[in-house]
């Protein structure tokens, strides 16, 4: 009874400190993931919120110089929840990791506020350069599954990184990408739904397509008559 007491009691105060410090990635995995049914649910239960708080921690001692410790942190993040993210990175508020199998995100990368990333999103390097060698993403994008972004490029506010779309230069606001390699499409200037759809994102590789077949139907059609 007495250590049933205690476990409650542990409960109660993971949850207070997680309501206190990490308010904004409680709201934005609440706001951005309609299985999410409470507070204590996802504080308790989601890898991707337990990744960005190891990640905050890790995060703080690099920062206070102390060896070894922050990277093993963030290799214990890895082995539990499956996501990676190097404590050298520099994040901002509200980031949400939906799933977040997959995900690695590299030392020299810069996320904004109010970033989604679903499962196997790569922010990576392009090979051995030294300095400044992952991505820098701004504010309100959205990252689809599978998607990888290397390099030392940048990330407008307010894009859509589509689904395993491979991004290798850098990429305008208000802009969705879709392809491999990534194709850049403007959406008349205007964000992004923040509805999280993947569906109805406009491919510009399949819009030329069908151009194309419309040409070419139209041609049959002249040769025909004539």
């Amino acid at each position: 009874m007495g250590f049933l007491l205690w476990l409650i009691i542990l409960i109660l105060a993971w949850v207070g400190v997680c309501e206190l410090f990490f308010a904004k990635e409680i709201k934005a995995t609440r706001e951005r993931d309609p299985a999410a049914r409470n507070d204590l649910e996802i504080i308790l239960l989601y890898a991707g919120f337990h990744a960005i708080i190891l990640y905050r921690v890790a995060h703080a001692l690099r920062n206070l110089k102390v060896p070894f410790l922050p990277r093993a942190i963030s290799q214990f993040a890895r082995f539990l929840t499956g996501i990676e993210i190097h404590p050298g990175a520099q994040i901002g508020q509200g980031l949400f990791i939906d799933h977040g199998t997959g995900v690695v995100i590299g030392e020299t990368a810069i996320i904004g506020d109010n970033v989604t990333l679903f499962q196997g999103v790569t922010l990576g390097g392009t090979g051995k350069e030294t300095g400044k060698r992952h991505p820098t993403l701004g504010s309100n994008i959205v990252v689809g599954a599978g998607a990888k972004i290397l390099g030392n490029i940048t990330i407008g506010d307010n894009s859509y990184i589509g689904a395993n779309a491979v991004v290798i230069k850098d990429v305008p606001a208000n802009a969705t990408v879709v392809g491999v390699p990534g194709h850049v499409t403007k959406q008349d200037g205007k964000k992004i739904d923040t509805e999280l759809d993947h569906v109805h994102v406009s491919d510009p590789v399949m819009q030329n397509m069908i151009e194309l077949l419309q040409r070419i139907k139209s041609l049959e059609e002249k040769l025909k008559g004539k």
